[in-house]
């Protein structure tokens, strides 16, 4: 199995980023469209845990849009040409907490696909 093949790893790099950008822009077409549209795809939140996409979804319009933040180190891996992970550190604006964040990616014929996520945030760094 390759790891990182450069074409592949740079279509997960992409989407990775336009969800970046979806998730502070709150535009939660675009998130819809990056997750996989199955009951099998899962989010764990910093106070939410959604199983399905449907649990997903409803969150996101009830949300009313995501806490600003900064991206840290972002680490991106793909295996083969059809599943990767992506492991990123983020700051939120007007905290001193660090969160952590986790997605799997799956490759499907309508493209590059969250179908697992976790974020969390750490205690005070002070």
């Amino acid at each position: 199995m390759e790891i990182d093949q450069p074409d592949r790893l740079a279509e997960v790099t992409a989407a990775f980023y336009d969800y970046e950008r979806a998730l502070m822009t709150d535009d939660v077409p675009a998130m819809d469209r990056l997750f996989h549209d199955a009951p099998t795809t899962n989010r764990y939140g910093v106070g939410e845990v959604l199983y399905g996409i449907e649990e997903i979804r409803d969150f996101r319009k009830g949300r009313g849009g995501s806490p600003q933040r900064t991206l840290g180190k972002v680490s991106i891996t793909v295996y083969g040409d059809s599943f990767a992970t992506a492991d990123a550190e983020f700051f939120r604006e007007n905290s001193d907490r660090r969160g952590r964040q986790t997605q799997s990616w799956v490759r499907f014929a309508d493209g590059w696909k969250v179908v697992s996520a976790h974020v969390s945030l750490e205690g005070s760094t002070h």
